[in-house]
């Protein structure tokens, strides 16, 4: 990104680099088998926290939880307690346990970080 002062009403430029997020094409499990799904942050960025999204077919997508790198996570509003997250190291982790046949989703990932105390 790059802040052009001549085209905004900011002044001087943001060289922003953006964190290198991957996730596993697809993953499989049996109704009431767990399944662990995992976004991978740049190592750059092992300190940035990331958030969970699911979206059922034909359905806009919900927020599932954020999960920190301390491994420690918070939920989305009626996100079930089977739904829980993990960290190690740049990997952050979604598992569903005892999978019902209403968690068949896509599940995406998105990076986060703190700026002045504050999430960004």
């Amino acid at each position: 990104l790059v802040w052009d002062p001549n085209k905004s009403k900011s002044s001087g430029l943001c060289f922003c680099a953006l964190p290198v997020l991957t996730q596993p094409q697809s993953a499989s499990a049996s109704l009431g088998a767990s399944v662990k799904l995992t976004c991978t942050l740049s190592s750059e960025h092992s300190n940035y926290f990331v958030h969970w999204y699911q979206q059922r077919p034909g359905k806009a997508p919900q927020y599932v939880m954020k999960v920190n790198s301390d491994g420690s996570h918070s939920k989305g509003d009626g996100i079930p307690s089977r739904f829980s997250g993990s960290s190690s190291g740049v990997d952050r982790y979604l598992t569903i346990s005892n999978i019902q046949s209403e968690d068949e989703a896509e599940y995406y990932c998105g990076e986060s970080h703190t700026i002045d105390g504050q999430d960004g």
